[in-house]
């Protein structure tokens, strides 16, 4: 099979075009190449199908040794089909009402093992000894020795406890990693309904698409989010292949 034919008779104007070349510094038979899409072979709104489009199937050309993604330059008219970050620090101050220093933080370990009751009482003596915030690990999410929903009571318990002890406003970042959106989504609704100000998410075991349906969720509910980079490093690591951090943040 092929990927373009001449039966297509609108070619030229969905076809990719490299428009520069130009060698790597200081490096032998190293390239980089500036490629230019149109807009129209992009669905709007979609993470997930922008990568597919542009990172998708390339990097198994047998052609290339090693190709690495180093940036993307977004048209306004296509970033605005994307509804962003759901709140920024400036929102995340107001919401701890914490401002003109740095916020402190923490995360609980040992992050596994611990059961939920004794994790709460973690994040208790954290916020009660003078922390903005603790927060969940990236592989906390619902195992056999700390499901989930024991987890948020005994944290939003600790949470409230520390903020009537304090005066203070405190945060606990809830991860709501789940294997399926469905499940993703639950875990945000209760802790909503918990009155916490703040989840997390490992936006890349979890997926763009989930990552998009849970950052959509959080603006409609005055939630915070906290997006954690969890095997970010099997993408960027490699000087040569595989993508730069700032395309994946």
């Amino acid at each position: 099979t092929t990927v373009w034919t001449d039966g297509l008779t609108s070619l030229d104007r969905y076809k990719g075009r490299c428009y520069q070349i130009e060698p790597v510094a200081g490096e032998e038979n190293q390239f980089i190449a500036y490629v230019a899409y149109p807009l129209d072979l992009f669905e709007e709104g979609s993470v997930t199908n922008m990568f597919t489009s542009i990172v998708g199937n390339v990097f198994g050309f047998k052609a290339l040794r090693a190709l690495r993604l180093e940036d993307l330059r977004i048209p306004p008219a296509y970033t605005k089909t994307f509804q962003g970050p759901p709140h920024g620090i400036q929102v995340e101050r107001d919401k701890l009402n914490k401002y003109g220093r740095p916020l402190l933080g923490c995360t609980i370990k040992p992050k596994l093992g611990l059961s939920a009751k004794n994790y709460g009482r973690a994040v208790y003596e954290c916020l009660r000894g003078g922390l903005d915030f603790t927060k969940d690990d990236e592989n906390v999410n619902s195992q056999p020795f700390m499901r989930w929903r024991d987890r948020f009571l005994f944290c939003a318990e600790a949470l409230y406890k520390a903020q009537a002890e304090t005066g203070e406003i405190k945060g606990h970042y809830l991860n709501a990693t789940a294997g399926t959106c469905d499940e993703m989504m639950k875990r945000a609704v209760f802790a909503r309904e918990l009155g916490v100000p703040i989840v997390m998410h490992d936006y890349l075991t979890g997926g763009f698409t989930a990552n998009t349906t849970l950052a959509h969720y959080c603006r409609d509910n005055g939630l915070l989010l906290h997006i954690h980079r969890a095997m970010h490093a099997v993408i960027d690591s490699q000087k040569n292949h595989g993508m730069h951090f700032r395309v994946l943040a």
